[in-house]
């Protein structure tokens, strides 16, 4: 390992030693990618080992393709579903790849990789000594302090406080340090502020790994997630379909580093950034809180590539929480069975909040640009309904048991009913209005530089540069599970 590349040989040497203490060997991202090539012996360890189990091999499950099982799956292509037309009410076809089969049951898990391994293999975080915060909003605080809990090291989770109780009783029983800091979904600037007062006491015990900054975040997704929509694209296209579009809920501007790797294989795809039409940050510099658990705002992200982007979504909060209710209360379901297969609804339990709020964003961009039966989009469902009980029981204490009438009244007006507004088609000044707003975050709060800012807008290489350095941390893993020496055995 280049030794310019190494931060503290002291720090590597103990990270190497506690690596080998805690039977932890890293994946790479190829393996990530292509679990085919995952060293056979470690495939028949996974054999006796649940999916969400505080087992090591486990970061070998960091994949879109786990078989769908609680325990012993191998790998069984990309999860994934195609929404049926009768649910979309547009002809375009929409595939939505599935985050449930995730250890955590969530592909933020997969977010945290990239920041965490970076730091691992070259000496900048000492899992002996020092704690790991996770600045999130819900699931990449969740999927840090299961990385960190395999480390043996203590995972710090900062997020709101009214994010869902179960994801701060799932934090709890994993042995996290939990912050709540004040308000809901939009309210990030607490978080970072708690994590930077933190830091400050205690400067040498405590790495942030803040998702909304760390390049290793959408590292993980234009190596890992747009390569697994190209599969299932290739894999489900008929004569004369095109790759038209992606629609991503920006959150921390993670997910959307599959669009970078997507832009390249598909140049005329159409690229959409969703978020709350309750605080409406990209499309009017606006604010508020809202309640689509999962995707963050008030800000922009500093790992965002906005010149990739071709539009921005505003989803209105009413539209997923009426739609989660249709979706998972049994009244609601038996309405769909008018529509649906059997088969399909049992399956809507894999769709969490945000997931939802993905779906609606399709198929508004499938309406705006008037797609057809061969136009193809893709999204994703970050999570399923496994953390969000809590809030279908405070639906029916806020509005009351759910029946047919309001079943009939969600399905028309929250899914035929979906419209084009508070949408925008952007040109290149909507783009830098948008990138600007990171001054405000990245500058004045958390000491970027403006030259920093100005190189992402005016270097046309700055965000692939970073987004390809995948191949070569690939590199600097496989030195690293060599001096560990766990990985002899497996080949």
């Amino acid at each position: 390992m280049d030794k310019d590349f190494v931060v503290n040989e002291e720090v590597l040497q103990r990270t190497i030693e506690r690596a080998r203490e805690k039977n932890i060997i890293i994946p790479t991202y190829e393996e990530m990618r292509n679990p085919e090539k995952i060293p056979e012996g470690i495939k028949q360890e996974l054999k006796n080992i649940g999916l969400w189990d505080l087992h090591p091999r486990n970061l070998f499950r960091i994949t879109w393709k786990n078989e769908p099982v609680k325990f012993g799956g191998g790998f069984d292509g990309v999860n994934y579903l195609e929404l049926p037309k009768e649910l979309t009410g547009v002809k375009a076809r929409i595939f939505i790849l599935l985050g449930k089969f995730f250890p955590t049951g969530s592909h933020k898990v997969g977010a945290t990789f990239g920041p965490l391994v970076e730091k691992l293999v070259r000496g900048e975080f000492d899992p002996t000594r020092q704690k790991a915060l996770w600045p999130s909003t819900g699931n990449y605080c969740r999927g840090g302090a299961f990385n960190s809990a395999l480390l043996d090291c203590k995972a710090i989770a900062v997020l709101p406080e009214g994010m869902s109780k179960e994801r701060f009783e799932w934090l709890k029983s994993i042995g996290a340090e939990v912050y709540a800091t004040p308000g809901v979904e939009s309210n990030v600037k607490e978080v970072f502020d708690k994590s930077k007062e933190l830091k400050q006491k205690y400067p040498d015990e405590v790495v942030v790994l803040n998702q909304f900054e760390e390049f290793g975040n959408p590292v993980w997704h234009y190596a890992i997630t747009g390569p697994a929509m190209e599969e299932v694209f290739e894999k489900n296209k008929r004569e004369g379909d095109k790759f038209t579009a992606l629609f991503l809920t920006q959150g921390s501007g993670g997910t959307l580093g599959s669009g970078n790797y997507l832009r390249q294989k598909f140049p005329k795809i159409k690229i959409g950034a969703g978020e709350a039409l309750q605080c409406p940050t990209l499309l009017y510099n606006g604010y508020g809180g809202h309640r689509i658990e999962g995707i963050g705002d008030k800000h922009v992200p500093w790992i965002i590539d906005v010149k990739n982007l071709d539009m921005v979504v505003d989803i209105d909060d009413e539209y997923t929480m009426h739609l989660l209710r249709l979706f998972n209360e049994p009244e609601g379901r038996k309405y769909l069975k008018k529509f649906l297969a059997e088969e399909f609804i049992d399956k809507l339990d894999l769709l969490g909040i945000s997931s939802i709020a993905n779906i609606v964003g399709a198929i508004k961009m499938a309406k705006y640009y008037e797609m057809t039966e061969h136009d193809v989009i893709f999204t994703v469902a970050t999570d399923s309904m496994e953390l969000y009980q809590s809030r279908i029981q405070e639906l029916r204490e806020q509005y009351g048991e759910y029946n047919e009438i309001e079943a009939a009244k969600d399905f028309e007006r929250y899914l035929m009913g979906i419209t084009t507004d508070w949408m925008i088609e952007m040109n290149y000044y909507d783009k830098k209005r948008m990138h600007n707003l990171k001054y405000f975050t990245w500058v004045e709060q958390q000491g970027k530089t403006v030259e920093e800012l100005n190189e992402q807008w005016y270097n046309e290489n700055y965000f692939i540069e970073r987004l390809e350095s995948y191949k070569k941390w690939d590199e600097y893993i496989k030195e690293f599970n060599e001096k560990v020496g766990l990985i002899k055995k497996y080949r």
